[in-house]
Order: structure tokens, then sequence, then C-alpha cells
């Protein structure tokens, strides 16, 4: 972990970084260890010349790049698929199937979460409150890039709402957002037993609504939207793996 200290010398230009700090850095931008290390002036190389072209870029820009040098290179999907959603989008069943068939790992974000507080999400909200769990979903967003290889990863349905996490995601990922109509919310949740929505709040399905009115408009950031009502899981997957093959 990098301490606040230790980044505020970085900023001044008065800390001492090793390679190994110089990595946790990169890590914590979400960014690669040669980005931070610009060529000396008169450097006319071609790689110090690529380098100053690709520090010019747009994320937008470095998304296209990468995927058309994965695609140069034989590397048909991403190494990193987020499926974004609220609860009851599916993401916790489709992610473990969509992980088999494109034969990497599985991850859930706040299973990471969970683990580096060793308390449950209800605990670290009472307890701790939202920062705190921003603060842990931040570090394990981060941890996974740094130390994966790949995987499907299923984050929280309000990690749009802390834009580092969101923005992290949506540079190192293929995202996939499951939609689906409040009705379909709302039966998917009463299906699974999970009632919190429903219990004592007669406006669940108005404050539902709300929700998503407020959330789509960051939810449609990712690069494709998926329409699950209606929709077993098992075509959802065959959906995402297509689109997916077509869209890299």
């Amino acid at each position: 972990m990098l301490s606040p200290r230790f980044i505020n010398q970085l900023e001044a230009g008065t800390g001492n970084v090793s390679i190994a700090g110089l990595a946790r850095v990169a890590a914590a931008l979400g960014r690669s260890t040669h980005e931070l290390i610009p060529p000396v002036e008169d450097d006319r190389s071609v790689p110090a010349e690529i380098w100053r072209l690709v520090s010019s870029c747009s994320d937008h820009e470095l998304r296209d790049l990468h995927q058309w040098l994965e695609a140069r290179n034989g590397e048909s999907r991403p190494r990193f698929l987020a499926l974004i959603g609220l609860r009851g989008a599916g993401k916790s069943t489709i992610g473990p199937a969509l992980a088999k068939r494109l034969k990497t790992d599985f991850v859930e974000i706040d299973k990471l979460v969970e683990n580096a507080a060793g308390l449950s999400l209800s605990e670290i909200f009472a307890t701790h409150g939202e920062t705190y769990y921003r603060e842990l979903e931040r570090e394990s967003v981060i941890h996974l890039f740094s130390g994966s290889k790949g995987c499907v990863l299923v984050p929280g349905g309000s990690v749009v709402n802390d834009p580092e996490s969101w923005g992290l995601i949506k540079r190192r990922c293929f995202t996939v957002w499951l939609h689906a109509t409040p009705e379909e919310f709302m039966k998917r949740m009463r299906r699974q037993g999970d009632l919190r929505p429903m219990q004592g709040r007669p406006s669940a399905m108005e404050e539902l609504k709300a929700l998503l009115v407020r959330r789509e408009p960051l939810y449609a950031e990712s690069q494709l939207k998926i329409k699950t009502t209606g929709k077993s899981p098992r075509a959802v997957v065959d959906t995402i793996l297509k689109e997916v093959v077509r869209l890299v």
C-alpha cells in the first residue's frame, strides 16, 4: 500500500522510488511501469517516438490500439472481462459460466473486499461505512489487475459511483452491461430469496426505477450492452462471446 506521505513526496519530486515502488505506483494508476519513465529529450529511436505517441493518446485511443495489437498477435479475446449491472442482473450466474467458456478465472470484487476486511459486506458498512468500503474496493481492483493474468470479474453494482475504480475497470477490461427491466430485477431477487429490497418498503419498485435512472448513464459507458430479460443464462453467455469476438 502506498502511504499518503510517500505519494506527496512523489508529487513534489522529492521522493526516491525503487523499481518495486514504481511498479506499485503504476498499478495504482492503472498504468504500466514504462509509461512512468519518459525517454530523454534527444532520444529519437523508434521506441522513444512510440512512447511519445502513446503517452498522448486518450483512453479510447489506447483501448483501440490495445485491441489492434491483440488481434495482430492472434489474441482475439480480452484478458479481463467485467460484468456490470445492478444486483439481480445475473452477474454471479453468468460470470462463472462465461469464465468456464473462456477458460479463465471468475472473481467477485466484493469477495476480495470481504477477505481484506475480515468482515461481511453488511458488517463493513455497519462498522466502517461506505468510505472504507470504497477504499477496500479500489485497492482490491488495483491488486487484481497487478497480480492476475486475466479473468472474468464482477464488481458491485455501485462501482460506477466511484470514478477511480470505474475508470480503472474501463481502462483494463472489456466491459459488459447486463441490462434488465426493474420488474425482472425484482423477480430474480425474489427467486433467489433476497427480499431485502422489498421488506417494509412499499415504494421499493419506485426506488429501484429511480436507482436505474441515476446509474444507467454510467452503465452505458460499458463497451457492450446485453439485454437479459427473457433470456436464459446460456443464451446470455453465447451472446456475450459472439459480440466480444465480433467487437475486438
